[in-house]
């Protein structure tokens, strides 16, 4: 004779088994529809710092995976994607991080042709203060655009700065630390662009990690 405790752990058992199915079975039906709002999203943010529609699924495959804690704000691998017209590379776009926000780390796109000249940045992530800090966000204010078609080079380091450090770039009022880590670390994603040349004709490697 079953004691009425074993009873109702077998039931519990049983019930636990039909929802592990019943989520299994849910996940299956919307994964590939998080999939494919993940990839629009990606596109979506790609064509926000790039020339008009020219964001499509074959630059997401042409990716290439880059290590530099000292430009790129991690010690962990960030994307670059590169843009081609016909056999050149007319622009890459760099997820970076400023590590050095007010509230921790900002993540960022940046968008650079191979000569250096800022195409677009957006902010992708950050924990900055509302109503100060998230000014970098572009639904926030048109902050994030002032880097549009400026040039970064070796030797224009110190005009990459906010007006309070004798810098080209506004800070916000009562926030200065803020812009003056993303402004650092679009400028150091358009230096390393220069600094490694090489990253035209190195074999796509992003795969799932993107």
């Amino acid at each position: 004779m079953i004691l009425p405790i074993s009873k109702n752990a077998m039931l519990l058992a049983a019930v636990a088994l039909v929802c592990v199915a019943i989520l299994g079975f849910i996940n299956q039906l919307t994964q590939p529809k998080i999939a494919e709002q993940k990839l629009a999203n990606k596109l979506a943010i790609l064509n926000d710092v790039l020339p008009q529609n020219s964001a499509t699924e074959s630059l997401l495959a042409d990716c290439i995976l880059v290590t530099s804690e000292q430009l790129l704000g991690r010690p962990t691998p960030q994307a670059i994607y590169r843009l081609r017209d016909g056999d050149k590379i007319s622009a890459f776009v760099v997820e970076t991080t400023a590590p050095d926000g007010y509230s921790g780390n900002i993540d960022l796109m940046v968008a650079v042709t191979p000569a250096g000249t800022v195409l677009g940045s957006r902010v992708l992530n950050h924990q900055e203060t509302p109503g100060l800090g998230d000014k970098i966000e572009r639904r926030r204010s048109a902050w994030i655009d002032s880097f549009q078609a400026k040039q970064v080079s070796p030797d224009n380091q110190a005009a990459w700065a906010v007006r309070k450090d004798g810098g080209q770039f506004d800070q916000f009022t009562g926030a200065t630390i803020t812009p003056r880590a993303v402004v650092t670390a679009v400028y150091n994603a358009g230096l390393l662009i220069l600094q490694q040349p090489g990253l035209a004709n190195r074999p796509a490697n992003c795969g799932a990690s993107q």
